[in-house]
């Protein structure tokens, strides 16, 4: 597998997803929720939020990338706030 380059940051990355999965069914077992609508007018639930939040970080860090070009773990502060607002009010 050297030919994918496996780095401990993409490693990092790759297992602080698989613990959020992980963390999320046993919440989704243990505390069952009703989806709820929030400011985007649809219903969701937890695992929706966090699908939310993980694909608008991906833009949010694509885009620092392209207009800002350095110090990415200031976009992953501005990733923290969009995930906040996610889960608080989506």
């Amino acid at each position: 597998m050297a030919w994918m380059a496996w780095t401990w940051p993409t490693a990092i990355f790759f297992g602080v997803i698989a613990m959020l999965l992980l963390t999320f069914t046993v919440l989704a077992i243990k505390f069952p929720e009703t989806p709820r609508t929030g400011v985007l007018r649809i219903e969701t639930t937890r695992g929706d939020r966090l699908f939310i939040t993980l694909l608008g970080s991906a833009f949010i860090n694509l885009a620092w990338l392209g207009l800002v070009g350095d110090n990415q773990p200031y976009a992953l502060g501005v990733c923290l706030v969009y995930a906040l607002a996610v889960f608080r009010w989506v």
